[in-house]
């Protein structure tokens, strides 16, 4: 079976790849430095961190009118001009113009763009940015009465939900699940994937004894985007992130999923070095990997890899289950500017773009995965098992925090994961780091 998901760097280190915009322009660190004397204050109604959710402004009824400004990244924004045409012709007079944007450039440009008072009327953002440029004031509110959370899987709408209020819809998604060589898997006795943290050890690890992998797992050990394949384990352990708006990484749960996470590494199951680039997909190949954890993006990858023949060597699973199978949830939202020219126009596209018939083509343009539930009844994504997968386990993933400072956390967890599966720091004095640094940082409001 052939297969075109696209391959996507995304901010957060979610693709091949892996590379995150870390940097914060001068101009944001000012915006956000203001938000937080704001706080101080006493917030303006209208921005977040105001007390309670924020009311959004109405849209007018009719059709979309004027010129519509739009910023897109990747694969997505090199062909959504084309999507588009469909809106036009609904709305003849209205005007879409398409800017695309590189990724790796695109946390710059827009937080260049809110310094300046110089935005387009709506922007691809993504997941793990909102928190931060939501923080500035820079998005309107999401008119839920035209877009409602009731539209969406709720883990991509949580992703553009701030101190209790949506700043955006969410237009693709991506979750993470476990990618297994099912031949070598039945060697070391599993017919069918690991649905727990025991029988997850169990089946890596027979699958070195028993199929004569290298490594049955290979994990991410610490390191730039490291935070992304281990957050998950925290999640299925119980473990919250944030409770009542003051970050709390450190506890008994989050201690026990690193102390899983690095009994992998500790037990020679996963490499301790990070792989080279294709390292990975050519060790899953050859079978001197037996699984690793991963997005939609690798399917693609491995057909590539591995032809034809070696589409029935492997299979997808759900994230394994400790008190839950919670993974990881991603992907792009769509964010109307608060300065928008014409924000009614930017909102009815929006809307436009979410609706299930429109996330269907657009999937079959760029296989994005679809955030809208009823977009994956029909076609290739209710046909093939491996895709319907991915969609099973967005009803349980979760994003971090939506908080201004996440990139910086991040950073925290990537640097103390490093610590303790390359340099042998102790589990909990990790985690300990993690919360006095994460404190320390603080979450921008």
């Amino acid at each position: 079976m052939s297969r075109t998901t696209s391959t996507r760097t995304l901010p957060g280190g979610s693709t091949p790849g892996g590379t995150r915009a870390r940097a914060t322009t001068t101009a944001l660190a000012v915006l956000i430095g203001t938000s937080l004397l704001l706080g101080a204050c006493g917030r303006e109604a209208g921005t977040p961190g105001a007390a309670g959710p924020v009311e959004a402004a109405p849209v007018s009824e009719g059709a979309a009118t004027g010129t519509i400004k739009v910023w897109a990244m990747g694969a997505e924004g090199e062909q959504l001009q084309a999507l588009t045409d469909g809106f036009t012709a609904e709305n003849p007079d209205v005007t879409v113009e398409v800017t695309p944007v590189p990724w790796d450039s695109a946390h710059d440009k827009i937080a260049t763009a809110i310094a300046a008072g110089e935005t387009p009327d709506i922007t691809l953002v993504g997941t793990t940015w909102m928190g931060e440029f939501a923080a500035t004031g820079a998005f309107d509110p999401t008119p839920t009465d035209l877009i409602g959370s009731d539209r969406f899987f709720e883990g991509p709408w949580s992703t553009t939900e701030v101190d209790g209020t949506s700043y955006g819809a969410p237009w693709y998604t991506e979750t993470r699940l476990l990618y297994y060589r099912t031949d070598l898997a039945e060697q070391a006795g599993f017919s069918e994937p690991p649905t727990t943290w025991d029988e997850l050890t169990q089946m890596t690890k027979g699958m070195q004894t028993d199929a004569g992998a290298e490594y049955g797992i290979s994990l991410p050990p610490g390191g730039t985007g490291s935070w992304q394949t281990f957050l998950p384990f925290a999640w299925q352990n119980g473990a919250e992130l944030e409770t009542d708006g003051t970050l709390s990484l450190d506890g008994p749960a989050m201690v026990d999923a690193v102390d899983y996470y690095e009994s992998f590494f500790a037990d020679g199951i996963s490499p301790s070095a990070a792989l080279d680039p294709g390292a990975l997909e050519q060790g899953f190949v050859d079978g001197s990997i037996g699984s690793f954890i991963s997005g939609p993006w690798h399917m693609s990858l491995l057909d590539e890899q591995g032809g034809e023949d070696f589409r029935d060597s492997w299979a997808v699973a759900h994230m394994p289950t400790e008190k839950s199978g919670t993974s990881f949830v991603g992907g792009g939202n769509l964010a109307v500017f608060a300065d928008s020219d014409n924000r009614d126009g930017a909102w009815k596209l929006v809307e436009w773009l979410t609706r299930p018939d429109v996330q269907q083509e657009f999937y079959d343009m760029v296989s994005a995965l679809p955030t809208n539930p009823d977009a994956w009844t029909s076609g290739e994504l209710a046909e093939d098992e491996d895709l319907t997968a991915f969609g099973d386990q967005l009803e349980d993933a979760k994003s971090p925090p939506a908080i201004a400072t996440w990139e910086q956390v991040a950073d925290v967890i990537d640097g103390e994961l490093e610590q303790v599966m390359v340099g042998g720091t102790d589990p909990a004095t990790a985690v300990d780091q993690m919360q006095q640094q994460a404190e320390s940082i603080g979450t921008g409001t």
